[in-house]
């Protein structure tokens, strides 16, 4: 298949904007083609398919569809290995709904529109006619499709780079700022553990409560224990509750981090946590 030709007026400044679109990617393409490929709709393909049969060249045209379907799979392997290795605790069906979330076209969507993907599409007629270039299915497709690009023309690596960088952490620093309980994102015992050491704080502990409800269906309390610190600060405890001891700890610790984290702005009011507190869900 040949690569399209511009055939239409302006087009010529599409290379000035594509060559803004690489810069967003971090990655000069060596082959400019396979950018190309990935931004054009298969409207766009068809018509010039139809021009070029109507002045007797038959010629298949490129389009992103194929496209689409290499990068949904580069995208899947990605996210995978990040959450694989930054979160080491979690059970496989944590990880699968959290790689959901990620990969979803609907949180596709922002970083699509961030990088002005509709600008840069290679639209047909009717598609331009109907709003394609704001249309959410269109803009997640081709950010696909330009993975895909990506990888063929700079490795796994280029790949990688782009999909952490204005994908994953994006979208986990967006779940993380929400507290959406259902998708933890960070590794909370890690991040407590830190914190208590910045501040002279011994490691925190952290002690089974209660576990109740039948086998198949248990939920356990934690309670993480810190201690003062060296500089005077109170010790104090927080609970937290999951499916398992695991989750539980990790609820624990996210909200003593999250109290430490009010120290350290100093928003506490000047109080500090009691050696006790009853579990709450907050």
């Amino acid at each position: 298949m040949g690569s399209l030709k511009p055939r239409q007026p302006g087009m010529k400044s599409e290379l000035i904007d594509l060559t803004a679109l690489e810069d967003a990617f971090g990655h000069r393409f060596h082959n400019r083609e396979l950018l190309e490929q990935a931004l054009t709709h298969a409207s766009y393909a068809r018509e010039w398919e139809s021009q070029n049969a109507a002045g007797g060249t038959a010629t298949l045209a490129p389009d992103n569809e194929q496209m689409e379907f290499l990068g949904d799979a580069v995208l899947s392997f990605v996210v995978s290995q990040e959450l694989f290795r930054r979160f080491p605790d979690y059970h496989e069906g944590e990880l699968s709904k959290l790689r959901a979330h990620v990969v979803s076209a609907r949180h596709l969507l922002r970083p699509a529109r961030a990088l002005k993907i509709g600008q840069f599409l290679r639209l047909g007629k009717g598609e331009e006619r109907s709003g394609g270039r704001s249309k959410s299915a269109l803009l997640t497709d081709a950010l696909e499709a330009i993975i895909a690009a990506l990888y063929l023309d700079g490795g796994l690596e280029a790949a990688q780079r782009f999909i952490v960088e204005s994908i994953l952490e994006p979208e986990l620093a967006e779940v993380h700022k929400l507290g959406d309980k259902q998708l933890p994102v960070m590794d909370y015992k890690s991040a407590l553990q830190e914190a208590a050491h910045a501040c002279g704080r011994p490691q925190p502990r952290y002690v089974l409560v209660k576990e109740e409800g039948p086998d198949h269906r248990k939920m356990f309390t934690m309670e993480a224990h810190v201690a003062a610190s060296t500089e005077g600060e109170q010790s104090f405890v927080r609970r937290g509750e999951g499916s398992t001891k695991k989750l539980a700890e990790q609820g624990a610790a996210r909200k003593a981090w999250e109290y430490l984290q009010s120290l350290k702005a100093g928003s506490a009011g000047g109080a500090h946590g009691p050696t006790s507190e009853s579990s709450d869900q907050s």
